[in-house]
């Protein structure tokens, strides 16, 4: 009995250039769908909107709106004469004028009514004796501590006038900013953030829901792509698009009617939105993973993107929030771009400032997708 002779199937020569058939459809299946993905985002113009031109439209509002924006002035009344603002003249005058307008008036009981109303910062008289009388309201704790700092300085630097002694101390004070730094320069960090974690959240989600509802994950993984591809390809989409977000925020706010001066290693704030899209995208694959529609989906990412923002810093600081705010805040990601993001945009910082904040991001990014992917449904 003579063994028949095995066939062996003949290997599939590798391509030109040393790859493989398998991984050329690798290629090309990653390809085809991320050229898919850019298609239906471009012509969706909602999502075109959403992601591009409603965040811009903030960035060039406020830019506007704080274009001539300096230190804000309280609105004092000066009641009858007050010989220590009085004696304050030439350019001692001037510099107390940028921090301080001060309108006379002769009626008491109408200047405190108007620091009742809102009108004044405080109302400011002569008391017996020399006394310097500052009535202010307690509404606005900010200006009130401003109003009594300044005219105690005032107070301070007649007595030593009177007195005829020099200070034994005195105070220089400074910014540690340059001086021609202006509100584009902390405005661009905080809303370029906004917008890239508004698109990479709601962009995971609202497609991963989507493709559910319609079957296309269902077809996909019948499909002789692998869910490397898929992934791959989604997260691609999400980086350009944040990419694209960051040139023409940047593009915008160093236009000359802004006026955005890019400081340091500025360069780094593209490697930073790259770790932070991925980050942000894990987010949308939790929320797309938990909801069941888009409505759903929509509601989960609204949810958590709007209250990420305002306490992040992107519309505001966050210095004046409770301790246990701040200690939530830290815990964001968001938090940590738009900090990093105004370090090497607009503070002069560089790769020390970037590193920690991208391996952070990168590591929340392993740990959300670790959540989603146990969580993740192929269809309903």
């Amino acid at each position: 009995m003579t063994a028949e002779p095995t066939t062996v199937a003949p290997a599939r020569a590798p391509a030109p250039g040393g790859t493989s058939p398998v991984e050329r459809e690798r290629v090309s299946a990653f390809v085809s769908l991320s050229r898919v993905m850019v298609v239906a985002f471009v012509r969706d113009r909602t999502a075109l909107f959403f992601v591009l031109l409603f965040p811009l439209m903030f960035l060039m509002l406020f830019g506007t709106l704080l274009k001539g924006a300096s230190s804000p002035h309280a609105k004092v009344e000066q009641v009858g004469a007050v010989r220590v603002l009085d004696s304050v003249q030439g350019d001692a005058r001037a510099g107390l004028e940028q921090v301080l307008t001060v309108t006379r008036g002769d009626d008491e009981a109408a200047a405190l009514e108007k620091v009742r109303k809102g009108d004044l910062d405080a109302m400011i008289k002569e008391g017996p004796d020399g006394k310097v009388v500052v009535r202010y309201s307690a509404a606005d704790q900010v200006r009130a501590g401003s109003v009594q700092g300044i005219v105690n300085s005032v107070v301070q630097q007649a007595n030593q006038s009177a007195s005829g002694k020099p200070p034994a101390f005195v105070l220089e004070s400074s910014r540690v900013e340059d001086e021609s730094l202006k509100p584009i320069q902390f405005l661009t960090p905080g809303l370029l953030g906004w917008a890239v974690a508004t698109g990479a959240v709601f962009g995971a989600s609202l497609t991963l829901v989507g493709w559910r509802q319609k079957k296309v994950l269902r077809r996909l993984r019948l499909a002789p792509v692998s869910a490397g591809a898929i992934v791959a390809s989604r997260v691609a989409v999400s980086v350009l698009t944040a990419l694209v977000q960051t040139a023409v925020f940047l593009a915008v706010a160093t236009m000359p009617f802004f006026g955005l001066k890019l400081t340091g290693d500025w360069w780094l704030v593209v490697p930073l939105v790259v770790c932070a899209t991925v980050a942000f995208m894990s987010i949308g694959l939790l929320a797309g993973s938990l909801a069941k529609t888009e409505e759903a989906a929509n509601g989960i990412s609204q949810i958590i993107v709007l209250p990420m923002s305002f306490l992040s810093g992107s519309f505001f600081p966050t210095d004046d929030m409770p301790g246990w705010l701040k200690a939530v805040s830290e815990a964001l990601p968001l938090r940590h771009l738009v900090t990093a993001s105004q370090s090497v945009l607009s503070r002069g910082g560089g790769v020390t400032d970037a590193l920690p904040t991208m391996g952070g991001l990168l590591l929340f990014a392993a740990v959300l997708t670790g959540i989603s992917w146990k969580l993740f449904r192929w269809e309903d």
